[in-house]
């Protein structure tokens, strides 16, 4: 039916419920075979908003009526065989692909790509058709985001409430990301709870993106705070590195079985991963146990949340303090900042009240030179990713409701709206009520009415008690989130009925507590002495003194700026006397008292103007030895030359030697450096400004030191030839490190050289390719303490094997490192270990470079014995995990594997058209660095530097946004950019490669033979392809790249890409750096030119299937939307997870000719020179997919040796590291 659709559908599995509803329905009738009580209707992206990627918003009716009819007729089906178990349809609202709490736009955070409004439509639409279709339940799932969610309840709890339907029960289910405990967009469990607790849910739980074991400690916070039934559907474990799920049925029932004993919950089920099988399993496991039990009613208590939840009761604390200056009325600096449209600074202003004690921030952007209704939203929509500042719950305040409405649909949290009153009449009170009950907020009722502000005591508790049992008994609205404001008004202003204000309001507030139960008391604290504004020491003593009182009679919160509160027992008793006769009216001298104390201060202020401490002139004032300190942990370069010759000239004075100050100040700058990064206090893009620092003083010493090492040597009748230049029995020890032979990827070796060195350690760094022989050659010559090996491409890993046994062989005693990206601790345990491994020289795998100073400082040290018996003891458990794992793992032969293939039917779906230019196409000259800027992908750069944002903030560009790494990401970032537009301006850099597609044909099932012409007579090479070959589980085929193109006996015309392409120069600019000893620019060159290259790949890739091979001339794949690959094809790389054989770059060269026409080279290894390279194949088929092949058998190797043409032995080694047996 969709064959012909103008775009590609691919993804769109609620589609199917359409135009493959019996498949729908079979996966439903084994769910509900398998035990299911509840099954889940295939429509979790069938809303308006996900269905625009594929333009079919039309059909979301259709598409969610169908699903749940079909899920009808399956549990309907199986009621009618056991009436005694009937089946219920679960309506499920996914989470939509966009979210109303985070910007997709790092250069705008106020940017979102939904509202609120947009996503309670299409939430609607779907509810409509899910309920039209037969659901029993609806529940909105897998959130990731609670603003979605809260626009999805308020979408349910409309509809039905427009429907008249009470009988159907709403679930809701959460999403925590990681371990971390919380959603993608920052909440913790409880925070989320409590976000969703207005809804009223029947049940209430957790799903998706972790497994059972995983879950339990967020699983159990929420069962003890939730107040309704409790669910949980976990994933099948983790994810595996191909985005598959490995637990059994068995594994699964086993972890959950836990949630069920431990009296958790009350449903339970599986999500991502999980099957009939599974479900089944942990039907039967939880059988015996009892459901959790409902917990006992409690008394009504307030309970906001930000990103975290606020419990607000007496027991808990006396007084909640709302942060009062996001006003622009009682903050002129606010106001100013908001006028400029400086969102960012006035986050400041947010953040400021956060640390000085807030505990609820207000906002109020009512101001007649403001459009209020859109700084209201673009503050809040700023503020929400702030997590220093969202953290705490929001009060929405406004005099204008329209404001504040807008405001509570950018809040995920559960608000204050501030405020409503009966000064509008009773029915727009009540509809202004009705609206904030919806959204889950509680509210600040005024004491106003239809006749105006309530000033005495008798009208303040008439006007409260009216509101309260309108809210009550009328809208429903609940006791506990009712705050009464009855009015803080202005005292000592010299009339006398305002002297009593401050009474009234305390006598007042006990009055409504008692007459209202379960409401709070609140008021803006700073009413009270606003006639006192500029004199902050009178209006600080009243404010705290006016709380000691109000506070005891049940005043709860007041807005009150944090940073003016005097503590009541620090105010001079002079003082405090006269502020309590005002606030108290306890004499008709009281205000006259308060005004003559004021003048005093107002005098005292004016003798004092001008003379305040005087600010010091920064670092550069201080000493020497403080300055170099100082530029080394802030990596400043720009003095250190001239700091380093003062000292030298110093300590000359003092008689000592230009290596002092090598061994005295700048040793103990580097000494703190390193404490910070071994603490996470500095990142490594500082360690390695800091490392440029101190190799450009010590290269400013080292003539010094050279010539008076000289003058002493000839003073002494020694002659300088006859001694060695390579002492270096100063330095904490000695280490060598190279990338092993056929491997030219360095750039995280140059990283732990730098942190190594930074740390005191004398490092070699013998470079790239380095054989065997010349490493040991080497470390004995040099006689290190420790030699680590790094390697990127899986070559790589055998021959880290190999020098390990050539390192036993030789008898040495030294301990062994291992890194780089394709190495991994259990291969390391595995393979590599055994070869050499003893408590006097074990072999450790070093996962990054901040890792590689504790493990050398633990071999160097006197805690060796016991550090490596602890690595030895793992490494153990690793090996017997991984040969454990090896038994239970079943393989299906070769032939079998085959024959399960992906058969796709070339005929009903054929290959796309022939390309626009077939053969090769040199591409080098048509590409400039600008002309792929759009196109890098930043997250590996900063992978690259070791900076890593945790939740919420992970990823570029939320990574700015991180609280411990956001401000180093951020400075790298810029100067990143400085340095590549530098490159593009100069053209340091440049882009090369070429480009080819060729008739193609899958042979005997395995192979793809590319061809000529379209003849297809004359055969140019032929690519050997590897199976999957593990057994599965499930009926998924078993992948191969030749499954992607069309069988030859098909006679169905085929074609394959390919490409490879290079970003040259790179080596220049590095040697450049070397030259200047700045590590850190060599580091950021190499970076970017890895950059440059991948982001080449990206457009070359674009750019063939919309014009080289013109099969998706109109596709419009943008943005993060490339990196996600959502477009048509696949380019996988030889030597990578889909078909991970390296000599297959061989193939690829000897067919382009690529050496002679780009001047990319390969290694012995098959690692492509220069670094910066990359190659792939290219399919194009719809059908076409990443995978891995995994680990593979005997059989399948014999097979592919003989297909090759290569012996078997020869085949085994390169194919080492995913054979799943060992070889001879």
């Amino acid at each position: 039916m969709l064959q012909d659709y103008h775009i590609l559908v691919k993804g769109n599995n609620d589609m199917l419920s359409i135009t493959q509803p019996h498949i729908i329905k079979e996966i439903h009738t084994k769910y509900v075979d398998s035990g299911s009580d509840i099954i889940a209707t295939n429509t979790f992206s069938a809303t308006t908003i996900a269905m625009a990627d594929y333009e079919m918003e039309k059909d979301v009716y259709e598409l969610n009526f169908e699903s749940a009819r079909l899920a009808r007729e399956a549990c309907e089906e199986a009621t009618a065989k056991d009436p005694t178990k009937p089946r219920f349809v679960m309506g499920a609202l996914g989470p939509t692909n966009r979210t109303g709490s985070i910007s997709p736009d790092v250069e705008d955070p106020s940017f979102r790509n939904v509202t609120f409004d947009e996503l309670v439509v299409a939430y609607k639409d779907q509810t409509k058709g899910l309920i039209d279709g037969g659901a029993d339940i609806i529940i909105v799932e897998t959130i990731f985001d609670t603003l979605n969610a809260k626009a999805g309840v308020f979408a349910v709890r409309e509809y039905f409430d427009e429907q008249g339907i009470t009988d159907v029960p709403l679930f809701v289910s959460g999403t925590l990301v990681d371990q971390s405990g919380r959603t993608l967009s920052g909440q913790t469990t409880e925070g989320f709870y409590v976000s969703m607790r207005h809804c009223k849910p029947f049940c209430i739980g957790l799903n998706c993106a972790l497994g059972a074991s995983q879950m339990r400690p967020f699983l159990q916070r929420l069962a003890k705070v939730a107040e309704c039934f409790v669910h949980v559907y976990s994933n099948a474990g983790l994810p595996n590195a191909m985005g598959g799920y490995d637990e059994t049925p068995e594994d699964m029932a086993r972890d959950n079985l836990l949630f069920a004993e431990e009296g958790l919950i009350n449903m339970l089920g599986g999500c991502c991963g999980s099957t009939p099988a599974h479900i089944k399993a942990m039907k039967d496991a939880v059988e015996p146990c009892s459901t959790r039990a409902l917990p006992p009613p409690r008394e009504p208590f307030m309970w906001l949340s930000g990103l975290e939840d606020l419990i607000v009761t007496k027991e808990r604390f006396q007084f909640l303090n709302v942060g009062e200056r996001c006003n622009v009325s009682g903050s002129i600096r606010f106001k100013k900042l908001i006028l400029k449209g400086d969102y960012q600074t006035a986050m400041d202003v947010a953040k400021q009240q956060v640390e000085d004690g807030a505990m609820v921030i207000d906002i109020n952007l009512d101001d007649g030179l403001l459009d209020g209704m859109a700084a209201m939203q673009k503050f809040c929509k700023i503020a929400v990713t702030e997590p220093d500042v969202s953290k705490v719950p929001f009060m929405i305040d406004s005099s204008k409701f329209p404001i504040v409405e807008a405001g509570l649909k950018w809040v995920q949290g559960k608000s204050i709206v501030n405020s409503i009153s009966l000064k509008v009449g009773e029915e727009e009170f009540k509809r202004h009520a009705r609206i904030v009950k919806a959204h889950g907020a509680a509210v600040v009722v005024m004491a106003f009415d239809e006749e105006g502000q309530a000033a005495d005591c008798d009208n303040k508790v008439r006007i409260c008690k009216r509101s309260y049992d309108m809210l009550v008994d009328e809208v429903g609205f609940p006791p506990e989130d009712i705050i009464f404001d009855p009015n803080i008004l202005t005292i000592a202003t010299g009339i006398d009925e305002h002297n009593n204000y401050a009474v009234d309001f305390i006598q007042a507030t006990e009055r409504i507590k008692e007459i209202c139960p379960y409401c709070k008391i609140s008021g803006g604290v700073s009413n009270l002495s606003f006639g006192f504004r500029g004199v902050n020491v009178i209006r600080e003593s009243m404010h705290s003194v006016f709380l000691f009182h109000a506070v005891k009679a049940g005043m709860d919160m007041g807005i009150v700026n944090a940073g003016m509160l005097e503590v009541y027992d620090d105010i001079e008793p002079g003082l405090l006397k006269i502020v309590e006769d005002a606030v108290n009216n306890r004499h008709s001298g009281a205000t006259e008292a308060l005004l003559d104390a004021a003048e005093i201060e107002k005098e005292k202020a004016l003798k004092n103007k001008g003379k305040g401490t005087v600010e010091a002139s920064g670092w550069r004032t201080q000493g020497v030895q403080e300055r170099l300190t100082h530029s080394l942990i802030k990596g400043i370069d720009q003095w250190v030359i001239e700091d380093v010759e003062e000292c030298r000239l110093m300590l000359d004075d003092q008689g000592k030697r230009p290596l002092d100050v090598i061994e005295g100040p700048l040793m103990s700058g580097m000494n703190v450096v390193g404490d910070l990064f071994g603490a996470g206090k500095m990142f490594l893009p500082q360690v390695i400004k800091s490392a440029r620092v101190m190799k450009k003083a010590v290269a400013h010493l080292l003539p010094f030191m050279e010539a008076e090492k000289l003058a002493k040597m000839i003073a002494d009748g020694i002659d300088p030839d006859s001694i060695d230049d390579e002492d270096d029995s100063q330095y904490a020890g000695k280490v060598l490190i190279a990338t092993v032979k056929g491997d030219v990827h360095d750039i995280g070796k140059n990283i732990v050289a730098v942190v190594l060195g930074c740390n005191n350690y004398k490092v070699y760094d013998m470079g790239v390719m380095q054989p065997c022989d010349l490493i040991l050659a080497k470390a004995k010559q040099l006689k290190v303490d420790v030699i680590g090996l790094s390697g990127l491409i899986t070559p790589s890993l055998d021959e880290m094997v190999f020098v390990a046994k050539e390192m036993a062989k030789g008898g040495f005693k030294l301990p062994l490192l291992i890194g780089g990206a394709t190495t991994s601790k259990m291969h390391t345990a595995v393979k590599i270990s055994p070869q050499y491994a003893s408590p006097e020289t074990p072999v450790i795998h070093v996962l990054d470079a901040s890792r590689s100073v504790t493990v050398v400082g633990a071999l160097l040290s006197d805690r060796k014995p016991d550090y490596v018996e602890e690595i030895m003891e793992e490494y153990e458990e690793l090996r017997e995990e991984h040969y454990a794992g090896q038994e239970e793992r079943h393989y299906l032969p070769f032939e079998k594997a085959s024959s399960k293939r992906k058969n796709i039917d070339f005929e009903k779906r054929p290959p796309v058209p022939p390309p626009n230019k077939p053969g090769i196409t040199v591409v080098t000259g048509s590409y400039e660095l600008d002309d792929v800027l759009d196109y890098i992908d930043w997250n590996p750069f900063f992978q690259t530097w070791e900076l890593r944002g945790r939740y919420p903030n992970r990823g570029y560009p939320k990574i700015f946004n991180d609280e411990s790494v956001g401000e180093e990401a951020k400075k790298l970032f810029e100067e990143a950019q400085v340095m590549l537009k530098k490159i593009v301006k100069e053209k340091s850099l440049n882009l090369v490669g070429l480009v080819a597609i060729f008739p193609a044909a899958t042979v005997d099932g395995e192979d793809v033979e590319v061809y000529a012409n379209d003849s297809r007579e004359e055969v140019l090479a032929r690519f050997c392809m590897l199976r999957q070959q593990a057994e599965k589980e499930s009926d998924d085929p078993y992948l191969s790249q030749a499954d992607f193109i069309a069988p030859k006996e098909s006679g169905v015309a085929d074609y394959m890409g390919m490409f490879a392409i290079a970003c040259m120069g790179c080596e220049k600019m590095v040697k450049e750096f070397e030259d200047l000893n700045d590590d850190y620019s060599k580091i950021m060159v190499q970076a970017l030119t890895d950059r440059f290259v991948e982001a080449f790949a990206e457009k070359l890739h674009e750019d063939m299937r919309k014009d080289i091979w013109g099969y998706a001339p109109d596709e419009k794949v943008e943005g993060q939307d490339l990196f996600k690959l959502k477009y048509q094809g696949i380019r996988p790389a030889p030597g990578y997870p889909s078909q991970p054989d390296h000599t297959e770059k061989r193939t690829m060269w000897d067919l382009l000719n690529a050496a002679e026409l780009t001047g990319i080279e390969l290694s012995e290894s098959l690692s492509m020179m220069p670094a910066s390279s990359v190659s792939a194949l290219v399919f194009a088929h719809p059908d076409s997919e990443y995978f891995a092949v995994g680990t593979i058998a005997k059989d399948q190797v014999s097979s592919y040796a003989e297909r090759k043409g290569m012996d078997l032995e020869t085949c085994e080694k390169w194919l080492s590291p995913i054979l799943s047996y060992d070889r001879d």
